[in-house]
């Protein structure tokens, strides 16, 4: 994924660093964007949409990824069509990532929703991943992506379902609240050991170990 910390700060002023964005020169254009996050948030927000307005896929990716630094309800809308709207894919796993850095209660409604509808690998990895990260998840929010994840037909999206499988029977221990769905997720690791992609097994068989 983009990293906006990547590199070095372009120690340009605003004016710069929107000529330096719109210039068409992804050289140019990526250490202005990197450079925003020393800008409070209603300096960078704009500057990062602008950066959603570019042709360079890796624009649009890195202005995602500090949208999802420099958070406001422009840049959550912003986000949200790029997730369902830009053509290019890792754009959309970017928007998605930083989506989920708004919070789970927030994100996971239009989260889960791109996951059914994009059936582009990288963004479900992208979601599976971001999501997979958040500490206050929900149990059984992470048993219905997993769900999702390991009826994919792309292997790395099955290995991303059944790591958060083995994540949920490790995280429900001993705990009685949470004995059906670690036996659903231990089920769902059962069945995996059959899967036709052998890291999709391996992922199973440490899923059932954990």
């Amino acid at each position: 994924m983009a990293d906006p910390d990547s590199a070095s700060p372009a120690g340009l002023n605003p004016e710069e660093i929107r000529q330096a964005i719109v210039s068409g020169d992804p050289s140019r254009a990526l250490p202005a964007l990197v450079g925003l996050r020393r800008l409070e948030v209603e300096q960078a927000v704009p500057l990062l949409l602008l950066g959603l307005e570019q042709e360079p896929f890796i624009v649009r990716s890195i202005s995602c990824a500090g949208l999802g630094v420099k958070r406001n309800e422009a840049g959550w809308e912003a986000l949200t069509a790029a997730l369902s709207g830009d053509e290019d894919a890792n754009v959309r796993a970017e928007a998605a990532n930083a989506l989920a850095s708004y919070g789970v209660e927030r994100a996971w409604p239009l989260l889960r929703q791109s996951f059914a509808a994009d059936d582009q690998w990288l963004v479900r990895c992208s979601i599976l991943s971001a999501l997979a990260e958040q500490p206050g998840i929900e149990t059984q929010v992470l048993l219905e992506l997993a769900e999702m994840a390991i009826a994919d037909a792309d292997g790395s999206v099955r290995v991303g379902g059944s790591e958060i499988l083995g994540r949920i029977i490790r995280d429900a221990g001993a705990s009685t609240e949470l004995l059906a769905i670690a036996e659903t997720a231990r089920l769902r690791l059962s069945g995996l050991q059959q899967d036709s992609d052998h890291r999709v097994v391996a992922a199973a068989l440490n899923g059932l170990q954990g």
